[in-house]
């Protein structure tokens, strides 16, 4: 039994050389990775990652206008649509300049890049500017259409 702890005891005096040795492959490797990441490639990355990180903000659909007339309009809905890039934006709509919040009367919805407003049970009332606000980051990019509710003359 007493022959066991010199066993243990040997790996372990073999482990400390160990680790003391991969530092040194490993420095050498990153001192190599250094000037190749440091000296070739940021030329081409940064281009690439600075294009990811700067997709254009856009809408690649605007909205369009809405004309309804009153008599068939009144109780149906209208829905207010643009398609944006890129997907990560964050939209909010806006009617005559005043942030809309979602409720029964104005849903929101978001699927990827689509984007809609929908408005039920549309009256009269409703008639006006209507406004998505694209943002992402600290860049903001708007579109804007018109719902009309034509009167009966």
């Amino acid at each position: 039994s007493e022959a066991k702890p010199p066993k243990e005891e040997s790996p372990k005096g073999i482990s400390p050389v160990k680790a003391k040795k991969t530092p040194s492959p490993a420095d050498a490797e990153r001192r190599k990775l250094r000037p190749g990441s440091g000296g070739e490639k940021p030329p081409e990355e940064p281009p690439f990652t600075y294009q990811l990180k700067a997709v254009p903000l856009k809408f690649v659909k605007e909205m369009k206008d809405i004309v309804l007339k009153e008599a068939e309009s009144v109780g149906s809905s209208a829905i207010f649509e643009v398609l944006i890039s890129p997907s990560t934006a964050i939209t909010s709509w806006m009617k005559d300049g005043s942030n809309i919040r979602e409720s029964p009367k104005h849903k929101f919805i978001a699927d990827g890049k689509d984007r809609k407003l929908h408005i039920i049970d549309v009256q009269l009332s409703d008639a006006g500017e209507y406004t998505c606000v694209l943002r992402l980051g600290n860049k903001e990019k708007t579109s804007t259409a018109k719902l009309v509710v034509e009167g009966i003359p």
